[in-house]
Formats: structure tokens, C-alpha cells, sequence
């Protein structure tokens, strides 16, 4: 008899090979080519590839696609009232030209206009980073990048980065590693850090090789790629040095630029890998001869960046399809290849996440939170940002593309670009003493977005449009474009829709407890996890003016939020990684409410007075009733409560209510397992709270 597995196998084999049949002979190689799986481990990988893109966010390109954190996002942050809007959500933005009006991210709908395509940029300095992520309120944003840095794309327009999410894996928590633009970025993306000698880097200003503009020579720490050759391990750039739109930022560096000078020995090894000119070409015939570095990082060409007005989505394409088609040349070689694609950073286009980040600090220097190991990772330059964190920045596409990684997955894990070090470190064993005790506490390694031992099983759907008549459409627009601001408020609209999705490491709580005859209220962060730590984001309703309270929280360890500042009623929002969230609302109720995993605890704490409480599956809308005793003379009464978060793919969404009580309690429990992404995360984006 036919297993339920033979078939599905047999099915989706035939639906891709049906999918494959118009695409380009090289790209539909990138989804048929099986993964080498020697020992079933990432020490299969032989060859990582790594490409930065320029300037897009994570919602400009990706917030309309199903099955991420995108417009549809159920537990946005609250913003600041305006004088004219109270309760808005952080996707409804005081207009630049008129604050009293609010304007929403809107469509550039590129069928309508295709001029739209290469849609003219916005600031993307470290100082108007700064102002719109607002220490954590994102409030203000079009004030800081003006009203276009609200404008995105939707699925039509990019049908080519669409399908390689579709057919390999997406992150949707991959952060910039910081506010900031492309030199300060690349240099963390290639070193750990902006911080060093002749540092920090906050500005484009060392990123071309013979320019001096501070007149001290150049950074002078040590780069990863150095420690790579220490190591032994074989690596190169692939750029064009006339073409490479000032992207390669190892030419900031003292290191590289007295390499320029050598004519032999190790300076002019390191000169001939990092900043002479070996473009796609060679890139391909190092595939074919089986010759392609353990590590190669690939510098595109300004057409091919995908920068605004520069370059546009349609020519990045073009230039990303280029790329596979070299890498695919020989089969054997991509069978063993990892090809990670990101993003510098966002330009100033809107995110709507607030990103991880160590606490700002008040007018006395005192951290509003906490967080460990993040000494380096605030600002010590004598200027009015001086003590902000640096980051972590918005949220920026990262494309997982490998024989491991098929399947249209989303990975949910907090990255940012120390991640794609880690991911070296994990394979070749070269640690980067340069990334801050903090960013290798919150951020990932990558390695949870791949299937190393049964990477071959997994099926998938794609069709990989062509790309170059649309890259040569692109090519011939001229001047600059920029999109008329919407008359009125209209909401995006997110795509419903699963998608498969990678384990992630949370386990995360945060119960309430409120004991009225001590006068004490605290919130216990707890993070049960075993490997990362998770920073919480608390935005109190009362004061929304006020930078929001963080924390980062150990794996295994518990901190704890006082709310001794609040009198009277409290309102607050908590959001976390993973789409944890919680909402309370109340004031001396003593219910204290607790969820493990699947297992709800509710306990009356008053030792005279019953509570009444009802608990509400947001999903199925059922709703049970509770009495809960008082707790007195020693006796604690809870009423412990299994539930079933199975039929939604383990996401849950509770609200507990009581008198003058209120508590929504969201996220998702892992196991462990790939899963699916939240089946009610779609739809009109949320512009109120």
C-alpha cells in the first residue's frame, strides 16, 4: 500500500518538476540540485557564499507576503498620541508636511507606474536613523525620512525576490546591525564591531581606498576575513573595483590600504583577495573548476546593488540571477554551498518592529532596563546621540538559499549581521572576539534556518521568473521618482496564507503579580530558553512619551520589572521575539495569571474576596468561566488549566478578564519542530490600539 508520505513525495516531485519546466536552465539547477549530506551536519557546507544588497526594509519589500511579521501583525506597538489621533498604532505616521494628518505605508504599484520602480531613496544618516527609531517609539517616522520612506512593494512588483523566498527561506527577524548607513553596517557586517581604533564608523566616510578624510590612515582592527587567512581557511571577494559603488569596506582599513602598496608576500596575497577586481566571470569559472573559496563575499555592481533611484528591485534581481546561474555552473559545487543574501541596511524606509536593543538611559545616565555585555554598544562620541545605542537597526530582508534550506520556510530567529560571522564561525571554527557579549547573547548564529540531515526530503513549489527585460526596463528610466503622498489613510493589506517555518529557540513568560496589601506590582521576564537570550520591549499607555523600558534576559534567568511607579490603573504592552506579547490592564486586582507552555495557572491572591474570571480563546472564540476562591489562612487556590494549542499550528491567543482586570497573553510554543506560520496573521494592518 501507498504510504501518505510515498504520495506526497511523488505528487510535489511531479508539481516541481512541472514548475521548473520555463525557468532558466542554471536557476531551476539551483532547486533541483540535492544537498551533499556527508555527515548530516553543517561540516557538509564546503563553500560559503555571502552578497550585501543596498538599502531596502524588511516591510518595503516583504510586508504584504503571507506567512510573516509583516502588515498583518496582530500586537503592534502603541505610539504617542498626536494633538489630532490618540490610540494609533505605530503603522499610522504624523505626515511630514502636515503632522495633524497621518498616512499609512501605501503601495508603489509599479503596473500603474513603472517609474515607481526605481523610486527615488531617503535620509539614511546615523542622526535621522537615530530620530526615527526614537529610542524604541518609532513614532515619528516620516518626519525624519520624509512621507515616502512609507512606500513599499507588494508581489507583482517584485515577482523574482518573491519567488526565491518562496523557494528557499525568508528570515523575518533579521536586523541591520545598526541605525545608522551602508560604510557603518558593512564594516560590523564584515568585523563584529564599528567600534576601534581611529572608530567608531557612524558615517560613509572611509569607503573609498585612497581617500583620508579624517587624516589618521584608517581603521586599525583586525578584519574577519585576516582571521580567516590566520586560520588557514580560503576566502575571497568577488567585485569590480571600478564598479563596486564604494561598497567594499575593507578599503577603510589600515591593513588593506598598505596591502594596495605590496608587491609580494602576505600583503599582496591579501591585496589580490579583498580589493583587486575578480567579477561574476571568475566567479563562475572558479565554479566550474571546482576552485570557489571556503568563503567568498560578493560586491555588486552600483546597477546591481538594488540601491534606490541607483539601482531598483528589478536590476538587483537581474544581478541576484547572475550570481545562481555562476553558482550553479557545476552541480557538484552548489550541492555543498550556502548563498546568504542580505541587506546593509534599510535606507530610511519604514519598519514597523522595534528591534532588539540594550536599554536607553534617562536624563541621569541610568538605564531604562537592563542588559549584559552591551558596554560597547552605546555611542561615546562627544555629540547630542552620545550614550544611544547604536543598535540593533531595523528589520532588512536576509534570503537563506542553499541545498538545506528549500521549502519557502520563514525563520523567525533574532539575527543581525554578526550573524553571518557566527554562521562562519559555527562551520570553520575562527572565532570574532570583535561581536559584544551582548549581540552573541541576542542574536543568532543562522544555523536554525537550515535542515542539515534530511535536506533532500523536504518538497517545495517555485518558479523563478526571468529578469532580464524588466532589469532593461529599469535600466532606461531616467531622473528621479518619487510617490505622490496618499490623500487619505489607507491601511496595507497583508496576503493570507501559511508558510512553513523554521523552530526558533523561545520559551518565554512574563506573568503579572500584584499583591494590593503589600502595595507591590512587578512583572517577572522569564526566559526559560536554553540558548538565547531575549530582550523584552515595555510601552506604558499611561506615558507613551517616554522611551520604552527594555530588557535582556539570559537564557535561564528571570528579571524583574517594578511597576512601584504606577499608582493607580496600569496599561501596558510587552512585546518580545518570536510574536510573543502580552497586554495588561487593571489596577489592584490581585489575579495573577501564569502560562507554561500549554499549561494556564490562574490564582486569586486576595484572602477574602472570590474572583469571577474568564478566559477566551481568541481563535476558536470559545470562553470558559472560572471561580476562583480566595487564597487565606495559608491556602493558595489556583486553578490549573491544559490547553490545546494544537488546531493553530501552536500559536495561542488568550484574553483574561476579570473585574477591573484585563490580560491578552500571544505567541507561540515551540517544540523543538518546523511548524507553520500564524493563521491569523493577515489581513488590514492594525492603525489603532
Amino acid at each position: 500500500m501507498t504510504s501518505r508520505r510515498t504520495f506526497l513525495r511523488t505528487t510535489l516531485s511531479s508539481a516541481l518538476a512541472a514548475s521548473l519546466g520555463g525557468l532558466p536552465p542554471a536557476i531551476a539547477r539551483a532547486l533541483d540540485i540535492p544537498a551533499h549530506t556527508r555527515t548530516g551536519t553543517i561540516k557538509d557546507v564546503e563553500h560559503v557564499v555571502i552578497l550585501m544588497q543596498e538599502n531596502r526594509s524588511f516591510d518595503h519589500y516583504f510586508g504584504t507576503m503571507n506567512g510573516v511579521q509583516g502588515f498583518g501583525d496582530r500586537f503592534v506597538i502603541p505610539a504617542p498620541a498626536t494633538p489630532s489621533h490618540a490610540n494609533r498604532s505605530v503603522f499610522a505616521q504624523p505626515r511630514e508636511d502636515d503632522p495633524t494628518r497621518l498616512i499609512a505605508p501605501f503601495a508603489l504599484n509599479t503596473a500603474q507606474d513603472f517609474r515607481l520602480m526605481r523610486v527615488e531613496g531617503t535620509p539614511h544618516s546615523f542622526k535621522d536613523a537615530q530620530a526615527a527609531w526614537d529610542e524604541g517609539r518609532l513614532s515619528n517616522w516620516p518626519k525624519s525620512k520624509h512621507n515616502h520612506a512609507m512606500a513599499h512593494f507588494e508581489r507583482a512588483d517584485l515577482p523574482f525576490q518573491y519567488a526565491l523566498a518562496e523557494a528557499f527561506t525568508l528570515c523575518d527577524a533579521y536586523f541591520c546591525a545598526m541605525h545608522s548607513g551602508t560604510n557603518p553596517n558593512r564594516v560590523v557586517h564584515w568585523t563584529g564591531t564599528n567600534v576601534g581604533p581611529n572608530g567608531p564608523v557612524i558615517v560613509n566616510d572611509y569607503d573609498e581606498l585612497h581617500a583620508d578624510p579624517k587624516g589618521h590612515g584608517g581603521y586599525d582592527w583586525t578584519t574577519y576575513p585576516e582571521r580567516l587567512s590566520a586560520a588557514g581557511i580560503d576566502w575571497r571577494l568577488y567585485q569590480n573595483m571600478k564598479d563596486n559603488f564604494t561598497d567594499n569596506p575593507l578599503v577603510g582599513f589600515k591593513t588593506y590600504r598598505a596591502a594596495d602598496k605590496a608587491t609580494s608576500g602576505k600583503l599582496a596575497d591579501l591585496a589580490e583577495r579583498s580589493i583587486r577586481t575578480r567579477d561574476l566571470d571568475k566567479l563562475k569559472e572558479d565554479v566550474l573548476a571546482g576552485k570557489l573559496p571556503q568563503v567568498s563575499w560578493i560586491i555588486g555592481t552600483a546597477e546591481g546593488s538594488e540601491h534606490p533611484s541607483t539601482s531598483s528591485p528589478a536590476q538587483g534581481a537581474d544581478y541576484t540571477a547572475k550570481v545562481l546561474d555562476a553558482l550553479t555552473a557545476n552541480p557538484e559545487v552548489w550541492a555543498k554551498t550556502v548563498l546568504l543574501i542580505n541587506f546593509d541596511e534599510n535606507d530610511g524606509y519604514f519598519d514597523h518592529v522595534p528591534p532588539p536593543a540594550p536599554p536607553s538611559l534617562d536624563a541621569n545616565g541610568q538605564p531604562l532596563g537592563y542588559a549584559e555585555g552591551a558596554e560597547r554598544e552605546y555611542h561615546q562620541g562627544d555629540d547630542a546621540l552620545k550614550n544611544r545605542p547604536y543598535g540593533l537597526g531595523p528589520r532588512v530582508p536576509m534570503y537563506v538559499i542553499s541545498p538545506w534550506s528549500k521549502g519557502g520556510f520563514v525563520a523567525s530567529e533574532v539575527f543581525d549581521h554578526t550573524s553571518v560571522i557566527r554562521f562562519l564561525e559555527t562551520r570553520f571554527g575562527v572565532h570574532e572576539p570583535n561581536i559584544s557579549p551582548w549581540r552573541r547573547a541576542v542574536c543568532g548564529d543562522l544555523t536554525s534556518c537550515f535542515d542539515f540531515k534530511t535536506p533532500n526530503d523536504q518538497p517545495f513549489f517555485a518558479h523563478l521568473p526571468k529578469t532580464a527585460d524588466r532589469a532593461e526596463q529599469a535600466r532606461k528610466l531616467g531622473g528621479k521618482t518619487t510617490p505622490k503622498t496618499p490623500d487619505a489613510l489607507t491601511a496595507p493589506v497583508q496576503e493570507q496564507g501559511l508558510r512553513p517555518r523554521r523552530s526558533t529557540p523561545y520559551d518565554l513568560r512574563a506573568p503579572l503579580d500584584c499583591v494590593p496589601s503589600q502595595n507591590v506590582r512587578h512583572i517577572d521576564l522569564i526566559n526559560q530558553s536554553e540558548t538565547r537570550a531575549a530582550v523584552f520591549h515595555i510601552y506604558d499607555h499611561n506615558d507613551l512619551n517616554a522611551a520604552p523600558r527594555r530588557f535582556t534576559v539570559s537564557p535561564k534567568q528571570v528579571q524583574s520589572l517594578s511597576l512601584t511607579d504606577h499608582d493607580g490603573p496600569y496599561e501596558l504592552t510587552l512585546v518580545g521575539p518570536n510574536g510573543f506579547y502580552r497586554y495588561y490592564k487593571g489596577d489592584k486586582t490581585p489575579l495573577l495569571v501564569h502560562l507554561e507552555q500549554s499549561r494556564l495557572l490562574l490564582h486569586n491572591a486576595h484572602p477574602t474576596r472570590p474572583l469571577r474570571v474568564t478566559v477566551k480563546d481568541q481563535y476558536s472564540e470559545a470562553k470558559t468561566e472560572h471561580y476562583l476562591k480566595p487564597s487565606q489562612d495559608g491556602d493558595i487556590f489556583v486553578v490549573d488549566l491544559q490547553l490545546d494549542f494544537s488546531p493553530n499550528h501552536n500559536w495561542y491567543d488568550l484574553v483574561i478578564e476579570a473585574e477591573g482586570f484585563m490580560q491578552r497573553l500571544a505567541g507561540h510554543v515551540e517544540d523543538g519542530k518546523p511548524s507553520f506560520s500564524d493563521p491569523a496573521a493577515f489581513g488590514v494592518a492594525k492603525l489603532t490600539v
